[in-house]
């Protein structure tokens, strides 16, 4: 089967327009002659004539007519198609997926993601938030956030920069008979509320102070996946928990929970936004990237 170019088809519809091919060429910004041997190859093509033609006339065929009647919607459907494709390299629209960690996604929402729907309101931004590691391309996704250690090789990344550290907290009534916990190790004697990992394995508490690492597999009366789940039952008094320190700051910080063992929590490996190379991205795909960038060398205030 013989495909024929746009312009051809442009043409046909052209000559319409114009009612002439001398117009029409003027219109398409072609030559008379590069014109007529478009329609003539068209022609012979399709096997059938599109348009009589005099010395001073020309007009379509009952052919003509029906192929002009079918391929007219259709170019118009292209055509807006198009357009609808340069704008979004013009004025950032549209629609930008992300896959994220939930801790991650809620690190970059206010200083990042908010940041942008308040600069480019056309853009609607849809984050999924999982555990487990993804193909980012594979599965449909403009960008990703994890932790440096775990973006993929060949991505390109941005580091975010912000200040990880983990957290953990009891609720100051927690401790009104019990003695704070000065080690690590003093964990295993109190009632901690657990955490499970995407895999299903439990999580492990990790502490690092001085050189000296240690893992505990801490016991309580509860096991949670979800760190919301995990604020609600420490703040009521269940037992200790391990956090991120951006999921419990303000509860630290209005009193809420009280801190322990700051010293055995140092930072932790640095987010990364990444994704793979790639021409011709929207504008508003440029935009994103543009504003992490921005964040990474601190060019615009962190809430």
């Amino acid at each position: 089967m013989t495909r024929h170019s746009l312009i051809e088809l442009e043409a046909v519809l052209a000559i319409v327009r114009c009612g002439s091919f001398r117009a029409a060429a003027l219109d398409l910004g072609m030559s008379t002659t590069a014109l007529s041997n478009a329609i003539g190859k068209l022609e012979r093509e399709l096997d059938v004539r599109l348009f009589n033609r005099t010395t001073r006339s020309v007009s379509l065929t009952y052919a003509g007519r029906i192929f002009v009647a079918q391929i007219g919607p259709a170019l118009e459907g292209i055509q807006k198609a198009m357009n609808t494709a340069r704008s979004q390299q013009e004025t950032p629209s549209g629609t930008l997926r992300i896959n994220a960690f939930a801790t991650a996604a809620r690190e970059i929402m206010a200083p990042l993601v908010l940041t942008y729907l308040q600069r480019y309101p056309q853009v609607h931004i849809d984050i999924v938030t999982e555990g487990r590691l993804v193909d980012v391309v594979a599965a449909g996704f403009d960008l990703a956030v994890r932790s440096a250690d775990l973006v993929p090789s060949d991505a390109i990344a941005i580091p975010l920069g912000q200040m990880r550290r983990m957290a953990v907290a009891a609720s100051p009534a927690y401790f009104e008979n019990r003695a704070v916990p000065e080690r690590p190790e003093d964990l295993l004697s109190y009632p901690c509320v657990r955490g499970r990992l995407p895999d299903g394995a439990l999580l492990r508490w990790r502490f690092e102070k001085g050189g000296k690492e240690i893992q505990l597999d801490v016991e309580g009366p509860i096991t949670l996946d979800e760190a919301s789940l995990a604020r609600i039952a420490v703040k009521n008094g269940v037992g200790i928990g391990y956090f991120m320190e951006a999921d419990v700051r303000d509860d630290i910080a209005a009193g809420r929970l009280v801190r322990i063992l700051d010293d055995w929590t140092p930072p932790l490996v640095p987010l990364c936004l990444y994704y793979y190379n790639r021409r011709n991205s929207s504008a508003a795909f440029q935009a994103f990237v543009s504003l992490a960038r921005d964040l990474s060398a601190g060019r615009f205030p962190r809430p």
